[in-house]
């Protein structure tokens, strides 16, 4: 598969699978090339600053408006949006699931999601939802568009194939997509069945945070995120074109293949990121840094410096602080943590946490490292360690994230998870200072 190299999140692209598919000096021409239709996809409103602005011209074989004109309203089966608060009836507290399996029955993207976690409203353009994908089937002449929110695919099992109208984008476990708001796709399964971890973002589109004091260089680098090269498909077919919009879920026969763009331009397109080659800082000499440190996407909320989301992961990195409690501290925080395991082990729960495995640590509610944790980090001899063979993720939120009715009922719940603090002994001596 060819892929474009981004520059910048805030550049344009071109790619046309026709040579002079792409008009030259202007936008809509009256006869564009090879009888194609114009049409444009925003992303952001017209008016938003040239930096922040998304918009590409697709030249296409027909235009989007053709895509089926009697939409009926189908049942969401596990997908849900926010808000949707009053779906769980768990009391609050900290939640882990150990992996669930890819069902024995077969399963496209539509049968395959389950929404674990909203929080916001996708009707305001605020707040996330987090979704588990357990796919067991390629979707064959169906199609699906999401008008909420962009998806965030974190691949964790198997490989995934994202035919989209701007193009293919391949991933496999440790790299992830983004598929912006309203671009249509058809998922493939080029090696079997697949487990997906996926971010629904409500808000503005994710971006590159600022690096502020780290400077020019580090975390995630503009030049490793890909955009598709256009790759169009000129098919009839008896198929199904599936939205989502406002909560509910859509369907409209439509009798030929709507990836039908052969050439685009713009900055609002598909990408894809390899997680292996972030850049991590941390700290040199004392302390735990702060896990935003780690973040690889944002998602911007209008209080500066607090996200509507972020994506951070945690990988392989050295761990060479002084005189430090080196797993995460304990803490509380105004912000909710959804947390997956794509491979390893993650050092602050060595058991328990399990890759393809999740866990909900919500606003104010207490956490940091096991039983297990706290004793290995405290004995440690505190020499340069290595962190291999690990990679775990967090979609971070300013929301409280409300459990939806498919994860209260999930068998992998883990009832006792709680109890993997209840062994914490009273350390306290005021007649021993013990430094």
């Amino acid at each position: 598969m060819s892929l474009h190299y981004m520059s910048g999140f805030g550049n344009s692209f071109e790619t046309e699978a026709l040579p002079g598919a792409l008009p030259v000096g202007q936008n809509s021409p009256q006869h564009p090339p090879y009888g194609l239709y114009a049409e444009q996809i925003s992303g952001s409103s017209f008016t938003t600053p040239r930096p922040f602005n998304r918009r590409s011209w697709l030249y296409r074989i027909r235009p989007s408006v053709k895509h089926g004109g009697h939409f009926k309203a189908i049942n969401a089966a596990d997908i849900r949006t926010a808000p949707n608060s009053t779906e769980a009836k768990l009391p609050i507290g900290q939640m882990r699931w150990s992996p669930s399996p890819i069902p024995d029955r077969a399963g496209t993207f539509v049968d395959s999601l389950h929404t674990v976690t909203t929080c916001g409203d996708a009707e305001a353009q605020s707040g996330m939802a987090a979704h588990l994908l357990l796919i067991s089937q390629s979707m064959a002449d169906s199609y699906f568009q999401n008008a909420d929110g962009e998806f965030l695919v974190v691949a964790q099992q198997g490989a995934l194939r994202f035919h989209t109208e701007l193009g293919i984008v391949d991933i496999q476990p440790g790299e992830i997509c983004v598929i912006p708001r309203g671009i249509i796709f058809r998922l493939e399964l080029p090696g079997g069945p697949a487990c997906a971890y996926i971010c629904e973002n409500y808000g503005l589109p994710f971006m590159l945070p600022e690096r502020g004091p780290i400077g020019a260089n580090g975390l995630a680098s503009e030049r490793d995120f890909q955009t598709p090269v256009a790759a169009w498909e000129d098919k009839d077919c008896n198929g199904q074109l599936y939205t989502k919009w406002c909560g509910g879920l859509y369907l409209a026969e439509i009798d030929y293949s709507p990836l039908d763009v052969v050439a685009w331009h713009g900055n609002y397109a598909p990408y894809k990121y390899d997680l292996r080659r972030f850049s991590p800082m941390g700290a040199l000499r004392i302390d735990h840094a702060d896990p935003s440190i780690f973040t690889v996407l944002t998602s911007p909320s209008d209080i500066s410096g607090t996200a509507n989301v972020d994506f951070a992961i945690f990988p392989e990195r050295w761990a060479v602080s002084e005189n430090t409690f080196r797993p995460p501290w304990y803490h509380r925080n105004i912000m909710s943590e959804f947390m997956g395991l794509i491979y390893g082990v993650y050092d602050a729960k060595p058991s328990g946490f399990q890759p393809g495995g999740m866990s909900l640590h919500n606003m104010m509610m207490p956490h940091g490292p096991d039983t297990e944790a706290f004793e290995k980090a405290t004995q440690a001899k505190l020499a340069p360690v290595r962190l291999e063979n690990t990679l775990a993720f967090m979609f971070e939120t300013r929301f409280p994230q409300r459990i939806t009715h498919y994860a209260t009922e999930l068998p992998t719940r883990q009832d006792d998870y709680i109890d993997g603090w209840s062994d914490l002994p009273k350390r306290f001596d005021p007649k021993n200072k013990g430094l």
